[in-house]
């Protein structure tokens, strides 16, 4: 099983950008998906957060700026970034619980994707 993230880029404050992350390999089912981000120096924090039936919740500081989406058929899950501000800047991971090939329930991370905001 992989998850593998994209999108990530430069862009300035007040801009926006799309991050895609595709889950493939031997999978049985998916269950909550999710995107956290990270600092350097400082813990991974969720970020959004997609339940199989579409229940979303969002870290405080991008509600409103933020939406995640999945595509159940193609086994993926975006967040869109509106209005993006300087401190939104971060490597943001996608993350999924899989059943895999062992027929239990696994957490699992994508790579990382470096988004950065100028002022």
């Amino acid at each position: 099983v992989q998850l593998q993230a994209s999108g990530g880029g430069l862009v300035q404050a007040g801009g926006s950008l799309r991050l895609s992350c595709v889950v493939s390999g031997s999978i049985s089912s998916i269950n909550t998906m999710a995107w956290f981000r990270q600092d350097p120096g400082k813990q991974r924090q969720l970020v959004a957060r997609i339940t199989p039936r579409g229940s979303t919740n969002y870290a405080d500081s991008v509600k409103g700026r933020f939406t995640i989406s999945k595509d159940n058929a193609k086994n993926t899950v975006d967040l869109q970034m509106n209005t993006l501000k300087p401190e939104d800047t971060a490597v943001y991971y996608c993350a999924a619980d899989i059943m895999g090939p062992r027929g239990t329930w696994d957490g699992y991370w994508g790579q990382g994707t470096l988004v950065t905001v100028s002022s």
